[in-house]
This record gives C-alpha cells, sequence and structure tokens, in this order.
C-alpha cells in the first residue's frame, strides 16, 4: 500500500497525460456499458432483482457474526479446515504455514481480489515459493510487473498491441497480436503450471453458511482447474462474502454476471463443499478456507458505512464511472478503483494515507445507479469527506483537516450570521475587487477567475427599487 502515499492528483494528472490509456478505457467502459444495458431490458425486472439482491445481503449482514460462526461450523463438519486472520499480514503467514506443512514450491492461484489485497504474490515468492496467476488477465499483469486496474478485468488498462509485445518478449515467442494465438501459447504454459503445482489458491464469490458451500464464478476455466487438479486448495475470502441460504446464490449470481461483463451466465460456476472423498476421481484431498478480516468489522460497527460490505464486486460502479474512465484504475494506487474502491480503501487505511480518494469524484451518481444492491455509494461517498476533516469514526478520521481552511470556512459561518458584518464583507469585496488576483489555487490553472461585480445584488436591487419609486 505504499503507492498510496502519493496523491491520487499526481497520479491522475500523469495518467491524463497518456492518451492510450484514456483511449484504451473509453473503448473498454463504452463497451461494458453497452454489454450491461443489454442485459437488463426491461426495467421492472432489473428494479425487483436489485431490490431482492440489496435484501439478501443487508440480511447477511444483519447476520454476519452468527453466519459466520454457521459457515465455520458447517465447513469443519464438510472436512474443510477454516482459518480466521485479523489483517493480511496474519492471512499470508497462514496460507505460508499451510504450504509449508505440505512442502509446497509451487503455487497456481485463480483470480481473487483477496490475494491481490494480501499482496501475496510477492509474500510467497520472497519464501522460496512460486506462485503463478492462472487468470489470463491477471497473468499479463503478473509477468508485466503490474497491478490489476479493474477488479474484473485486470489488464483493461492494456491494447492487444500491447499484451502481443508483452507475451514477445517474455515468452521469447514470435510476435502475433491474433488473440486466439496469444491465448494458446499462454494456455500451453499455464496447463503444465496446472499439473506440477502442489498447491492451489482461489477466491471465494459467495459462502453459503447453511452448507458450507464455496461459490467460485469465472469464465477461463482457470478456478476449476487451480482448485480440482493440485493436491490442496485454499480458499481466501473477505468475512462479508458469506449468504445465509443457497437459495440467496441465484440472484447475486444473476446480476453478478449481467452487471460485471454483460453475460447472461459465466462459463463457469464451480461450488465447492468438501475435499475429495473416497472414489471420487478428482479434486483435492485437503482443502483451507482463510477467512479475513482486514478493517471489516470496522466498517460493519458503523450503522452507515455497513453498507460499504453489501459489494458483489461486480465492477459496474467502476464502468460507469467517469472519473475512472479518463484516469484508469493505477491512477487510485490500491487494489480496489473506482467507485467502490474509494469506500473501501479510505476505509481499510485510513484517512490519513487514502483520505484524499472520497474526493476523487463528480458526485453524479452513476455509480449509485447502476449498483446490482443498491449501495448508496454517494451518500458513502459525502460521508466520508466528511469524515477526512471533521469526523470521528473511520480510521484517522480528520486527518486531511487543514487549520486555514477550517479558518475561512469559520469566518465565512461568522459573516454569514450577521447581517451587519454580511453587509460590510460584500461592500469591501465590490470596492476593492481589483484587490483580488487574477489566479487563485489550482482551480484557476485551466480556468477564468470570476469576475466580482462593482455593487453588490442587495445594493443593485435598492437602486431599482428607488428608481421605481420615482415613477
Amino acid at each position: 500500500m505504499q503507492k498510496i502515499k502519493n496523491s491520487f492528483n499526481d497520479r491522475s494528472h500523469v495518467a491524463l497525460q497518456n492518451p492510450l490509456i484514456r483511449s484504451n478505457f473509453r473503448r473498454a467502459m463504452d463497451g461494458l456499458m453497452e454489454k450491461r444495458k443489454a442485459q437488463f431490458p426491461d426495467e421492472a425486472e432489473l428494479s425487483r432483482l436489485r431490490d431482492l439482491a440489496a435484501a439478501i445481503r443487508q440480511n447477511a449482514l444483519a447476520k454476519l457474526p452468527e453466519l459466520l460462526e454457521q459457515l465455520e461450523t458447517q465447513c469443519r463438519l464438510n472436512g474443510t479446515q477454516v482459518h480466521w486472520a485479523q489483517t493480511t499480514d496474519e492471512a499470508c503467514e497462514i496460507v505460508l504455514q499451510i504450504a509449508r506443512k505440505h512442502d509446497a514450491r509451487s503455487v497456481i492461484k485463480g483470480k481473487s481480489m483477496v490475494s491481490e489485497e494480501m499482496d501475496l504474490n510477492r509474500f510467497m515468492e520472497a519464501h522460496g515459493i512460486e506462485c503463478l496467476e492462472s487468470d489470463l488477465g491477471e497473468y499479463l499483469v503478473q509477468i508485466a510487473d503490474e497491478t490489476p486496474s479493474h477488479i474484473i478485468m485486470p489488464a483493461i488498462h492494456k491494447n492487444r498491441e500491447q499484451i502481443a509485445q508483452l507475451m514477445a518478449d517474455k515468452h521469447g515467442t514470435p510476435y502475433t497480436d491474433d488473440v486466439n494465438a496469444m491465448t494458446q501459447n499462454a494456455r500451453a504454459l499455464l496447463r503444465d503450471k496446472f499439473m506440477q503445482a502442489d498447491i492451489g489458491i482461489s477466491g471465494v464469490n459467495f459462502a453459503v453458511a447453511e452448507s458450507g458451500t464455496l461459490c467460485l464464478v469465472e469464465n477461463e476455466g482457470n478456478g476449476r482447474m487451480s482448485t480440482t487438479a493440485p493436491p490442496v486448495h485454499i480458499a481466501v475470502m473477505g468475512i462479508e462474502k458469506v449468504v445465509e441460504r443457497l437459495e440467496h446464490v441465484p440472484p447475486l449470481l444473476s446480476l453478478l454476471t449481467r452487471s460485471a461483463t454483460g453475460q447472461h451466465i459465466t462459463t463457469y460456476f464451480n461450488m465447492i463443499t468438501s475435499p475429495r472423498k473416497p472414489g471420487e476421481k478428482d479434486g483435492p484431498t485437503s482443502i483451507h478456507l482463510v477467512l479475513l478480516d482486514n478493517e471489516r468489522t470496522s466498517m460493519y460497527r458503523d450503522a452507515e458505512l455497513r453498507d460499504t460490505l453489501r459489494c458483489i464486486r461486480c465492477g459496474a460502479c467502476i464502468n460507469h464511472c467517469p472519473v475512472y474512465t479518463r484516469v484508469g484504475g493505477h491512477a487510485y494506487g490500491a487494489v480496489y478503483p473506482g467507485p467502490i474502491g474509494k469506500l473501501v480503501t479510505s476505509q481499510m487505511y485510513g484517512m490519513k494515507m487514502a483520505g484524499d480518494l472520497p474526493t476523487a469524484c463528480t458526485l453524479c451518481g452513476a455509480c449509485g445507479e447502476v449498483c446490482p444492491v443498491k449501495i448508496p455509494i454517494p451518500d458513502l461517498l459525502k460521508r466520508l469527506r466528511q469524515e477526512s476533516v471533521e469526523g470521528h469514526a473511520v480510521k484517522q478520521a480528520g486527518a486531511r483537516k487543514k487549520l486555514i481552511e477550517a479558518m475561512v470556512w469559520k469566518t465565512w459561518a461568522i459573516l454569514h450570521r450577521s447581517p451587519v458584518l454580511y453587509r460590510f464583507m460584500t461592500w469591501s469585496v465590490t470596492r476593492m475587487r481589483w484587490m483580488i488576483p487574477a489566479k487563485m489555487g489550482k482551480w484557476t490553472t485551466s480556468r477564468q477567475m470570476p469576475e466580482v461585480a462593482s455593487r453588490s445584488l442587495h445594493e443593485r436591487l435598492k437602486v431599482i427599487q428607488n428608481e421605481e419609486s420615482k415613477l
């Protein structure tokens, strides 16, 4: 998380100077928005689904402590070993200890944003264990030594020519920008890795408390390969991903796939309930579930900010965000970009480190309109903006408070509470407008400073009233 220490403004300015980033994201986001729109031609159906999904997520959060205990109990009955981690460091250490217990030297990973949150790849490699991404997008950013720029499509910031050159440089194969050929090249390398890996790691889209079932949504088959070919499967998930019953999954799945990639359903939907049983021909002999907190309980304690945990990681808010479309995911300097990223990151890592992210928003409301589980993202962003300067509930609340700015607003409030002081202020400003500089702050670097009138509105109205009374 070191990148967050640099301001969003600095990173976004760099991104805006790169026309390739802007064109890549503009084209990709336009396509994703059109695909989502095509999947929801019936507004009434969409409204009913969103209401149902929001209710399911609210129900799960209302019962979160009990459901997590139920999930743990059921998983253990099924033969899955459950581990709890308060921080990402603890979660990484748990995965490392499991790997050492099984004398693992290589790990194959399905797509998982929680593992990105943990920075698991670098951690494992620092301890001498190869950790290879098997999702094509994740694999591309890994060999490019980058981080994902989108929670669903990690390499969306690259176009076809950039990917072709990357694969030619890293694989030593002839340059080709044929999509099928590039996919086959990656598949040939990854297929051997699946069969050789000692451990497979995956994320979890939904965990069903009543049955201890781990649900994994994916398109490429890498998730299924990662969870069945290696002898050991480790699933990592945030504690908020639990749902109460299996019947709650279909509505969420329907909204997830259509909102994320514009697909009616994904190619694969994996339901993992237990290790391989006697007589079964595939599947891991050992399953571990790592439940990560990482400040999620802090979000849960606040009745309003708890809505952040409703997120099903579809990325719809990101795809419709005008800010994200222009600066890309890396400008946020965090694992989770876009509107939901501003909420999650600033609460996870505190206002001192990420307090500028909630201000990277036009408050256009598009994110709230498209969220399939109806998270009031604009309202929560406004709450976090307030927390960043004067709040109390969020980690490092008030860290972005500036004394001069606070004094300016305090003076403004005093002047506007007193009619005498207000009239004196407006009279002074209009008479001494020549003293106001032509440039004032960053706002006027690309905009013209508003010109102050020679008379205030009240003074002009008095003149008009006096003239009318003489008629």
